[in-house]
């Protein structure tokens, strides 16, 4: 009866934490090379990211490498894709629409957050401290990238600093 009763409380303590860990924001700092999954203002988890090969300044317009800042909401998730998992990001939104159209230029699109590609996933120094994404949020360790995609469900918003 005792064993019972722990495995009981065993069992109800691992789903509440389950639970706990979703986070309700993701806030990336381009400059910093950080992204956090935080649940209310508390940091639940910070990762070392890469971006787009160009990444000062806001993504203005399709293959200008640059990964967009403003605050967005992630909206899907790819567990096929050519990139360890990711997770898509709501870009480009009106706002971004209005200023590509403004300038007679697509806004592009397609922006994730991802591990590594698929065919180099067991080589993760080749990746660290250096961007090389076409403008999505690369999380170098694939093992982090699974954390995030368990952490993370569509709806969350996301908050990309400069």
């Amino acid at each position: 009866m005792k064993l019972k009763i722990v495995l009981l409380s065993l069992l109800i303590v691992s789903s509440y934490a389950r639970s706990a860990d979703l986070v309700d924001k993701v806030v990336v700092f381009k400059s910093e090379r950080i992204m956090q999954l935080r649940s209310g203002e508390h940091v639940v988890r910070e990762y070392a990211i890469s971006l787009g090969d160009r990444p000062v300044g806001h993504k203005e317009k399709e293959g200008d490498e640059k990964t967009p800042e403003g605050d967005y909401i992630i909206d899907y998730r790819n567990p096929n894709s050519s990139y360890h998992l990711s997770l898509h990001i709501s870009y480009p939104n009106e706002m971004d629409k209005q200023a590509a159209k403004a300038k007679g230029v697509s806004p592009g699109g397609m922006i994730m957050i991802h591990g590594l590609p698929n065919k180099f996933g067991w080589l993760p120094g080749l990746f660290e401290g250096r961007d090389w994404t076409d403008g999505c949020i690369a999380v170098n360790d694939n093992e982090a990238m699974e954390e995030i995609w368990e952490m993370v469900a569509n709806g969350t918003p996301i908050t990309i600093n400069p």
